[in-house]
């Protein structure tokens, strides 16, 4: 049993504070999660409620996960409280450590991320580049995964990174089946650039939602933007500006992630040969396939599939619960 410990700081935002029990929970017998803090007291919220906690550091000696939830009273300087960076000091070597939100800023300030890409809302990138140079943040993804240390973004992006540690620790299906009951998507494309505040198009009947629908019938052709405006009726520049307003994106970039995620879930869900899925999500080649997916996501297709397929075989049954 996989054993996810949520350490709830000072003015612990609720919402997030219950999403590794939300996910990680559906997966019950996969995983068991349990919630301290840094001193085994109640814990004030970012609401109105203080929160019972039964649990003290001593919990994060016993993770293989930690997952740090964000809070209202992010720091203001690059040191860690003392009872923060004790309780921190407490995490096993190999253990996996999880950040949303703010929760970077903790990470930060423990220098576990120097050196490395994170992200984390966008509202604070300015000020977390002030407080840590040394960290190569991109406010522009949902989540990063850089091995034994993940960060995300605000709010919902928290579900996004715990549905791809279920999905990295048991494959898609029961990824899958846990975004079923959570009635999410398995996973998101576009990153944090489509929920950064930005004039709102003038209200038209004419979006690209119903030609969007109509590429993802037609992956395997080899789709141009002009293709795409004919079918919306527009001009090429109306309807790359208002794709990328509605989307965050340009088309083509938009298209390569479609036709990567498609190529992931056969990857996944089939034994076809990489050549053939290749030509069913419209990249042609296996190379081509090779260097798109390597582009996204790092790693090549034999790798993706050897990673999913080997977890899918054990997650089978954890996915019956």
């Amino acid at each position: 049993m996989h054993r996810v410990v949520v350490l709830a700081l000072d003015g612990v935002y609720p919402f997030e504070l219950g999403i590794p029990q939300r996910v990680f929970g559906i997966a019950h017998d996969l995983y068991e999660v349990v919630t301290c803090t840094v001193d085994g007291r109640p814990v004030r919220t970012s609401a109105d409620f203080t929160i019972m906690v039964d649990r003290g550091p001593e919990a994060l000696a016993e993770a293989d996960t930690v997952v740090i939830p964000p809070y209202s009273s992010a720091p203001d300087t690059a040191e860690l409280p003392a009872p923060v960076a004790d309780a921190l000091a407490l995490i096993p070597a190999g253990a996996r450590i999880v950040s949303i939100c703010t929760g970077a800023f903790t990470l930060a300030a423990a220098g576990l991320l120097d050196g490395r890409p994170a992200t984390t809302h966008w509202t604070l990138a300015p000020r977390f580049r002030e407080l840590f140079p040394r960290v190569a943040l991109d406010p522009n993804v949902l989540f990063v995964d850089n091995g034994d240390v993940l960060t995300s973004a605000g709010a919902a992006s928290g579900v996004d990174v715990c549905l791809h540690l279920v999905r990295k620790d048991h494959g898609s299906q029961v990824a899958n089946h846990v975004a079923r009951k959570c009635v999410v998507p398995p996973w998101r494309d576009g990153g944090q650039a489509q929920y950064i505040e930005q004039p709102v198009p003038e209200p038209s009947s004419a979006g690209t939602a119903a030609t969007r629908e109509w590429a993802l019938a037609r992956l395997d052709e080899p789709l141009t933007l002009t293709d795409l405006a004919r079918h919306a009726r527009m001009s090429l520049r109306t309807f790359a500006r208002r794709f990328r307003d509605e989307v965050g994106m340009s088309p083509g970039r938009w298209l390569i992630q479609q036709r990567v995620a498609r190529a992931r879930e056969l990857l996944e869900s089939s034994d076809l040969p990489v050549e053939v899925i290749a030509g069913r999500v419209g990249f042609g080649t296996a190379a081509s396939l090779r260097q798109h997916m390597h582009a996204v996501i790092g790693v090549s297709p034999q790798s993706y599939r050897n990673t999913f397929q080997t977890a899918r075989a054990p997650a089978q049954a954890g996915s019956r619960g």
